[in-house]
């Protein structure tokens, strides 16, 4: 099946480059090189990932994240010039799901572009007892990767639904941030533990818990977070199954 990624970047060349490359793995490029078109080749093809430069003209990269997250959760990938900590760490507070520093091989791009859609689709996740899972009023379909808080869909990223699902595999189990890095495959972390903060944040905020007097993620200070309410499912099947940790 063909993928299709949008590619937004102002470097003819390199998009030119890219497109020729990655259609040699099955990957269609979508291509665009000022900010407005790329919204709007967004708007218009639904691609399934998409490829963002930081610098861009007219509208940086962080402006165009900010405007595809107030509509999807399509995976995104930031192309920094200089990847400074900073820049990173922006990029994930917007939602970006990976980050990739200037100059990069062609062939990391395309590893990095399987890795964060088999992410996105759910494949090789760690199997759990039902599909809906209820956890006070947090519900998950983890199926459609669908999560509503009170009733109402919550617009999580990529990255932020993968952490929730690795709190529901193993609630009350303190996670520390090596292991959600280690546990979260795909990404180059790079021992930046700091991205693993900005991601549980933003979910904290989605969730609308309060870090000082959290109802779903607790901070363990100098370990990690901790998932504090067992889901149970809400299959037929399972009607009163609660999820336990891995042994």
């Amino acid at each position: 099946m063909l993928t299709t990624v949008l590619i937004i970047d102002d470097d003819h060349k390199l998009i030119e480059l890219l497109r020729d490359y990655l259609s040699q793995f099955g990957i269609m490029a979508l291509t665009a090189e000022h900010p407005d078109q790329g919204l709007t080749l967004f708007r218009q093809k639904n691609p399934s990932l998409i490829i963002l430069d930081l610098m861009l003209p007219e509208k940086d990269g962080f402006a165009v994240c900010r405007e595809i997250r107030k509509e999807s959760a399509v995976p995104i990938i930031m192309l920094t010039a200089r990847g400074e900590l900073p820049d990173r760490i922006a990029g994930l507070e917007l939602g970006a799901d990976d980050y990739l520093a200037k100059p990069f091989e062609p062939r990391e791009l395309v590893a990095r572009i399987q890795t964060v859609l088999r992410r996105s689709n759910g494949d090789g996740s760690h199997h759990l007892p039902s599909d809906r899972i209820q956890a006070e009023d947090l519900t998950v379909d983890l199926r459609k990767r669908e999560a509503t808080l009170h009733g109402q869909l919550l617009d999580l990223t990529t990255m932020e639904f993968e952490i929730l699902t690795l709190f529901l595999k193993n609630p009350e189990a303190v996670l520390s941030r090596e292991e959600m890095m280690e546990r979260i495959r795909g990404i180059d972390w790079e021992a930046f533990n700091r991205s693993i903060d900005v991601a549980v944040s933003r979910l904290r905020q989605k969730l609308q818990d309060d870090p000082k007097r959290p109802r779903y993620i607790k901070t363990i200070w100098g370990a990690g977070y901790q998932f504090l309410v067992t889901p149970h499912s809400l299959d037929e099947e399972h009607p009163r199954g609660f999820i336990s940790p891995p042994n």
